[in-house]
C-alpha cells in the first residue's frame, strides 16, 4: 500500500467518525445545545477539509466546490473559540455580532473572485495547475495562519480569566473543565505546527512522497484528536459548572474604584473580617457543597462586590481556598475525634461540604501536608 492509499484510509476513518459523532451531537437531547452544535460544526469542517484525500479516487469535484472546501478551514478556529466561550459562560448565546468571525473566510473568498470564481473553466484549470504560484493563495495562507495564532492566544486568555473568576466566586469550583479546554488548545497548536511545516515544505520542495508522509502524520494526529474528543464526551457527558460572563476578576473591580482601595483599609475592614470569620465558625455555611460568594453575601447582608474584595483582596485568598480552609479544619476535627472513628473518609468529605474524593484529598494535603488517611493514623497514635 503506497503513502497516498494509507492517507486515503485514515481520511475516510476521520470523515466517518466525525460525521457520526456530529450527527449524535446535533440530535442528542441536552441543555447545552449551543456547545454541541458548535463542536459538531467544527468537526464537520475538519471532515470536509480532509475528505479530499479519498473522494478524488472516485469523483471529480467541481473546481468551485473544491476551492470552497480549501477555504472552509478558515472557519474552524472561530468555531473552536466560540465553543470554548459556550462551555465556559452559562449566558453565552450566538449573536449576529459573531458573524464577524467569518470575515477572514469572506476576505479569502473575495480575493479569489476575480481570477477564479468569475473566470471560465480554462482559466480555473490554469489557476489550479499553478496553485502555489498565485498571490491569492499566498494571501489566503497568510491570513489563515495569522487567524489561528490570534484565536489560540484568545482562548488562553479566556481560560485564564474565567478560571480566576470561578475560584473567586464558587466554593466547589473545579478546574477539570479548564484543563480539558487547555489540552484542546495545546492539541490545536500541535496540529497548527505540523500544518505550517507542511505548507512551508510545499513551497520550497516538490517532493510529493515526503509531503504525503507529513500528511499521514497530520491525519493520524487528527484521528487521535477526534477519538480523544469522543472519549471526553463519553466520560464527561455533562459540562462542568459554568460562570456568568458579567462576572469580573476582583483586580478589575478594584481598578475601576474611584477611591484607592488602600484608603478603605482600617478599622471598618477589620470589623468586617471578624464578622465574616465569626459567621463561618458559628453558622458553618461552608457545609453547603454549592456555596457561592453570592450566598455568603446574602447571609451577611452585604453587597457581593464588597464580600469579594474582602476575601480575594484583603485576605488575599480565592473564595474557593477561603471556604476549603474551613472545610478541611472541620474534617480534621472529625478525624481527631475518637468517638467518630466509624466515619469513613467518603462520609467525612460529604459531611464537610466537598462533592468529590479527588478535590477533598487535594485540598486536605494542601492544608495538612498529609492525606486524610495518614492524618487519622497520625492523630490516633498520639
Amino acid at each position: 500500500m503506497d503513502n497516498y492509499a494509507i492517507l486515503s484510509v485514515i481520511s475516510f476513518m476521520i470523515v466517518f467518525i466525525s460525521s457520526l459523532f456530529s450527527i449524535f451531537l446535533f440530535t442528542v437531547k441536552t441543555e447545552n445545545k449551543t456547545s454541541n452544535r458548535l463542536i459538531a460544526a467544527f468537526l464537520i469542517i475538519i471532515a470536509i477539509d480532509i475528505s479530499s484525500f479519498f473522494y478524488h479516487r472516485f469523483i471529480d469535484m467541481p473546481m468551485v466546490l473544491e476551492m470552497l472546501r480549501m477555504d472552509l478551514p478558515l472557519l474552524s478556529s472561530p468555531l473552536e473559540y466560540l465553543f470554548v466561550l459556550s462551555v465556559i459562560y452559562s449566558d453565552f448565546k450566538i449573536k449576529r455580532i459573531h458573524l464577524l468571525h467569518a470575515i477572514p473566510f469572506l476576505a479569502s473568498t473575495l480575493v479569489f473572485m476575480p481570477r477564479f470564481y468569475l473566470s471560465n473553466t480554462e482559466a480555473r484549470n490554469s489557476f489550479f495547475e499553478t496553485y502555489l504560484d498565485n498571490p491569492e493563495v499566498l494571501f489566503s495562507i497568510i491570513i489563515g495562519h495569522i487567524q489561528v495564532i490570534i484565536y489560540i492566544v484568545a482562548i488562553f486568555i479566556v481560560l485564564k480569566k474565567s478560571k480566576k473568576v470561578m475560584l473567586e466566586n464558587f466554593s466547589n469550583a473545579t478546574t477539570a473543565k479548564h484543563k480539558w479546554l487547555f489540552q484542546l488548545n495545546i492539541i490545536s497548536i500541535i496540529l497548527f505546527a505540523f500544518s505550517t511545516g507542511k505548507t512551508i515544505f510545499k513551497f520550497i520542495n516538490d517532493d510529493f512522497d515526503t509531503v504525503n508522509i507529513v500528511r499521514i502524520i497530520m491525519a493520524f494526529l487528527v484521528l487521535c484528536f477526534i477519538c480523544w474528543l469522543i472519549l471526553k464526551a463519553l466520560y464527561h457527558p455533562e459540562f462542568f459548572r459554568r460562570i456568568d460572563s458579567k462576572l469580573k476578576p476582583v483586580e478589575n473591580i478594584i481598578a475601576k474604584e474611584e477611591i484607592p482601595i488602600e484608603h478603605k483599609e482600617g478599622e471598618e475592614v477589620k470589623q468586617q473580617i471578624q464578622r465574616l470569620r465569626a459567621h463561618m465558625l458559628d453558622q458553618k455555611p461552608y457545609l453547603n457543597p454549592t456555596l457561592t460568594i453570592q450566598n455568603l453575601a446574602d447571609d451577611l447582608q452585604l453587597p457581593v462586590r464588597e464580600v469579594s474584595i474582602l476575601i480575594n483582596h484583603h485576605l488575599n485568598q480565592h473564595f474557593f481556598d477561603f471556604v476549603n480552609e474551613y472545610r478541611i479544619q472541620h474534617a480534621k476535627d472529625i478525624l481527631q475525634n475518637p468517638t467518630k472513628k466509624q466515619f469513613t473518609i467518603l462520609e467525612i468529605l460529604y459531611e464537610v461540604g466537598f462533592n468529590s474524593k479527588s478535590s477533598f484529598n487535594t485540598a486536605f494535603k494542601k492544608y495538612a501536608n498529609v492525606t486524610p488517611t495518614e492524618y487519622r493514623k497520625k492523630t490516633n497514635h498520639v
